[in-house]
């Protein structure tokens, strides 16, 4: 009763806080620049001065939260102790066995999951798109979007379940495979192929994202243009690969680096299910073990760094694109 009484309280402060801010600027601003007949600079001063004052708090608080720790992990990388070291964190983490593991693991999430999602997601768009109960499908391709990662790490860990062969499995793919006849494994123990285990949740997640996308660029390509395929006796695979999927190269862009972006960032499946244990650690994780187990947060806020410097340059050009495909 008190959390809820707390959560209503804070909402009547933010939004009351908000209107009395919006009120107050806006009349001291019409005080200082009145808008008065005669005085036509004075409305278009206050035109252009009045976004800035409704941006201001938003500015000041993405400086605080944002701008803020960004220099502040820079410190951090290039000290100890309080004390300028230069590069000798980098140094460390180039030689750290644990970091040339994450950047292996890294990789390989790069590779395959944005390009597995976008795939599956581009097949089930034009599929679904087909048949006539196509809104359910995208409906239940969708649904994995709803769960949180470690919901779906949780999922999927009852999936990859092992217990010992005397033992009844109760994880999905144990018990397929033994009633096949086969031995049961301990899916997330297995080196590399535990990397892929994981990467499937990933996948599953983030193909029907790429679907709903997707399928929103395939059904802007104009019917004049597929029908003149199809009279000229391109057959509907041709049609899809070489008419369609040209046409939506920038959507497909851009939900694969969205994803790629995604990927990068990739800590909370890998958390959940194996904690980076098995050759299955990856750069997020790594950073978290460093700063928040080891208590070393410069070798943390250097990881961290890795981590922003592969992701900005994949983010400015995702901004572009869609920037394009808006224009």
């Amino acid at each position: 009763m008190t959390q809820i009484l707390f959560a209503l309280l804070t909402i009547v402060i933010g939004v009351g806080g908000c209107l009395a801010y919006f009120y107050l600027a806006n009349m001291v601003l019409d005080r200082v620049l009145p808008p008065r007949r005669g005085r036509p600079e004075n409305l278009r001063r206050s035109s252009r001065i009045r976004p800035w004052i409704f941006l201001a708090p938003a500015i000041v608080l993405l400086g605080v939260y944002l701008v803020y720790p960004l220099f502040a992990s820079v410190w951090l990388s290039l000290s100890r102790d309080g004390e300028f070291t230069g590069l000798a964190n980098y140094i460390w983490m180039v030689q750290d066995p644990k970091f040339r593991e994450s950047l292996f693991n890294n990789v390989l999430w790069l590779i395959f999951v944005p390009t597995l999602s976008t795939l599956v997601g581009l097949v089930a768009a034009q599929l679904t798109d087909s048949i006539k109960w196509g809104t359910i499908a995208k409906s239940l391709i969708f649904m994995p979007m709803a769960i949180s990662f470690v919901g779906a790490a949780v999922i999927w860990k009852f999936i990859y379940e092992f217990r010992a062969g005397d033992q009844t499995q109760i994880g999905l793919l144990n018990a397929v495979v033994t009633s096949l006849g086969g031995e049961p494994q301990a899916w997330l123990t297995l080196p590399i192929v535990n990397t892929f285990f994981l990467m499937i949740i990933m996948v599953w997640m983030q193909a029907g994202f790429a679907m709903v996308l997707l399928s929103a660029a395939l059904r802007g390509i104009p019917d004049e243009t597929i029908e003149a395929a199809i009279l000229d006796g391109a057959s509907p695979w041709k049609v899809f690969w070489r008419i369609q999927v040209p046409q939506i190269y920038g959507t497909i862009a851009v939900v694969w680096t969205t994803i790629t972006i995604m990927v990068l960032k990739i800590f909370d499946i890998v958390f959940a299910i194996t904690n980076g244990q098995w050759g299955t650690q990856v750069l997020a994780n790594l950073m978290y073990d460093w700063s928040f187990r080891a208590g070393d947060f410069n070798r943390g806020a250097t990881i961290a760094i890795v981590i922003m410097v592969a992701v900005l340059p994949i983010m400015i050009w995702n901004i572009r694109n869609a920037q394009k495909e808006e224009d």
